[in-house]
């Protein structure tokens, strides 16, 4: 298959998850062309998400980013690994107790689900991407999880990527709590196919009118395999080609970045 012929069979998809940093841009840098695929989605009357494994914002946050950086997009459009972890343990334990260590956007999910805060003894211990990680939280956290209260991470990224490089994201700021208490957390973001499910409810779509766009083959494009979802590496963020190829999956499709579907608007 050619680029032209790939690039209108992904056109011709009804619904569109797509990553965010390292897809549509890279910290405060819009990346090229994803003004014009937003718009093109838009006027194609697509349904879209933009799905984040990223827990620290919340989906007004994330609006008003793209706002700035030049996008106009409602708050529902957006769901993050957040969310899909509020979503999760309210449907396990109903209006429960956590000890969080995250920031707004985790906070924010976990009230708007009718849970509260917990240092005592939480019926989870909640780990999020924050820059307020210290030893105290550590420790606090190792306690509550050998007293009892389970442990949970809003996804597995070991890093993430920003402007100056990569920072350590949520399942590297796990790692100690699991070394210390030798219990396992359980993620609940991308690859974890709930996420997914969850997304397509969202969008009111089936597997096979869905295409997941992202830049990640440990997160991105597992999730879409594993969920039965068409995917589409771009080369814009995390992965390369090469890195592409050390794994023992493929992607459905594989472009430069989403400013090669510019080409699309002009397919349907």
């Amino acid at each position: 298959m050619n680029k032209q012929e790939m690039i209108e069979k992904i056109g011709q998809k009804r619904a569109f998850i797509s990553d965010m940093d390292g897809v549509l841009y890279h910290g405060n840098k819009l990346l090229p062309g994803v003004l014009e695929f937003v718009d093109w989605l838009k006027r194609s009357g697509k349904k879209y998400l933009f799905l984040t494994n990223s827990s620290e914002r919340t989906p007004k946050e994330l609006k008003d980013k793209m706002h700035r950086l030049g996008i106009d997009v409602d708050e529902h459009v957006f769901y993050t690994s957040a969310l899909a972890t509020a979503n999760f343990l309210s449907s396990q334990k109903p209006n429960g107790s956590a000890f969080i260590i995250g920031e707004a956007g985790l906070i924010h999910a976990m009230y708007s689900v009718g849970y509260s805060m917990n240092n005592i003894n939480p019926d989870y211990v909640v780990v999020g991407e924050t820059r307020s990680y210290n030893y105290e939280k550590i420790e606090q956290a190792v306690n509550l999880v050998l007293k009892g209260a389970k442990l949970i991470g809003t996804n597995p990224d070991v890093t993430g990527p920003v402007e100056g490089g990569i920072i350590p994201a949520t399942r590297a700021l796990v790692a100690p709590i699991e070394l210390a208490t030798g219990r396992t957390a359980y993620y609940v973001g991308k690859p974890n196919p709930l996420m997914m499910r969850i997304a397509l409810k969202k969008l009111g779509c089936s597997r096979d009118e869905t295409i997941i766009i992202g830049d990640r083959m440990d997160t991105d494009i597992i999730a879409g395999i594993e969920s039965e979802i068409d995917t589409l590496l771009v080369l814009t963020g995390i992965s390369t080609r090469e890195i592409a190829n050390n794994f023992p999956y493929i992607p459905n499709y594989i472009l430069d970045g989403v400013f090669e579907l510019v080409n699309v608007k002009n397919q349907s």
